[in-house]
Order: C-alpha cells, then sequence, then structure tokens
C-alpha cells in the first residue's frame, strides 16, 4: 500500500463515523472488455471487506447476447469470499456475501417483485391491502439496501436497485474502471464516513 493509500486509511479507522456494511459497484459491460478489468475486480473485493460485510455489484449491458460470456467469466472470478451472479432472468439471489446483477435492471427487478405478489393475489393467498415493504422487499433479487453505492465514470444514475438503494449514499468517480485503484475505492469510504445520513428524513 503506498503512502496515500495508508494515510487515507489511516483518517478512516480513525473517523468516529463507522465504514458502509453493504457497498454496492456500478460498472458497465464495456468496462469488462478492458484489459485487467476482472483482476480490478478482484482486487476491489478485496479492499471492500477490508471495512464491508457485503458487496453488490452491477454490470450494466447493453448487449444482452453478452450476458452467458459475462456471467461465465464472473462466475470464474478470483473472489475472497462467494459469489452469486444473477442475470435478468432469474427470480432471486443465492444468500451470498458477493451478489453480482448483469443487466438486472431495478425497474425489471421491481416489476417481477409486483408481477410475483399479482399472482399471490390472484390464487387467493395474499390480500391487497395485506401487502407491505416486507412483502415487496422478500420478492426483490438483491433485497439488501447498500450503505453506500459507488459508480465509476460518470456522474449519472443508472437503472441499479431502485428501491433498494433509495437511502443510499451515492458516491460518483469520474475515473474509468480500468483506472480505478484502492485510493480510489478509500476516498469514497472517507467520503461516506464524512456524511451525516438522513435516511430520507
Amino acid at each position: 500500500m503506498g503512502l496515500y493509500e495508508r494515510y487515507l486509511a489511516a483518517r478512516i479507522r480513525h473517523h468516529e463515523g463507522e465504514p458502509p456494511a453493504h457497498v454496492a459497484l456500478v460498472i458497465t459491460e464495456r468496462d469488462l472488455l478492458e484489459r485487467g478489468a476482472y483482476e480490478t475486480l478482484a482486487e476491489f473485493f478485496t479492499w471492500a471487506f477490508e471495512y464491508a460485510e457485503r458487496v453488490t455489484v452491477y454490470v450494466s449491458v447493453l448487449d444482452p447476447a453478452a450476458v452467458p460470456t459475462l456471467r461465465r467469466e464472473l462466475e470464474e472470478i478470483d473472489a475472497p469470499r462467494a459469489v452469486a451472479v444473477r442475470g435478468p432472468d432469474d427470480r432471486q439471489s443465492a444468500d451470498t456475501p458477493i451478489q453480482i446483477g448483469i443487466g438486472l435492471g431495478g425497474k425489471h427487478e421491481f416489476t417481477s417483485a409486483v408481477r410475483t405478489l399479482a399472482e399471490h393475489v390472484e390464487a387467493g393467498d395474499l390480500e391487497p391491502a395485506m401487502i407491505d415493504d416486507d412483502d415487496v422487499e422478500a420478492h426483490l433479487i438483491f433485497p439488501d439496501e447498500p450503505d453506500l453505492v459507488i459508480k465509476t465514470g460518470a456522474e449519472r444514475l443508472s437503472d441499479f436497485m431502485i428501491w433498494q438503494s433509495v437511502y443510499s449514499e451515492l458516491y460518483f468517480t469520474d475515473v474509468n474502471w480500468r483506472n480505478v485503484r484502492k485510493r480510489d475505492f478509500l476516498r469514497a469510504v472517507r467520503e461516506f464516513c464524512n456524511r451525516s445520513r438522513r435516511f430520507g428524513r
């Protein structure tokens, strides 16, 4: 670890604020085409688990035909914890420390959850008036709410974890994925510690 990274780590360690327990990362299909992209992702997991207990990654995909290849390569990634990779046709994720969604937009995920609840209502297993937040969350692919969402490359939101990230802290970096280093992640964690979370209040 370089001198600056040690400095950032020390600032985080001595900060009164708690680091994020659940970190989400948003990257693109194009990012993973860069040389060394999967190695960087494996390193990111190592960096993240120095602070977090769970990591969720969303890979935005423009070409649906790329999903099978991306999925195969992501399932083979050298990660420090168990990984669950999910695509657009999967109904729910396994409970693993690392969750990766490929081309699984938040609108698609939320619509699928609503459709499932409607099916339960139609079958007579659920009363519409009894549906609450917990019922919706029980049918999401990734039900856990991230504390920190890191978006690389540009300051734009994406169609990702629409329900779950409503109270998350968002961190945008103009550093492209191919250039992301540990110092960039540590900056995000330090910024998270500096913020006062309001949870919609």
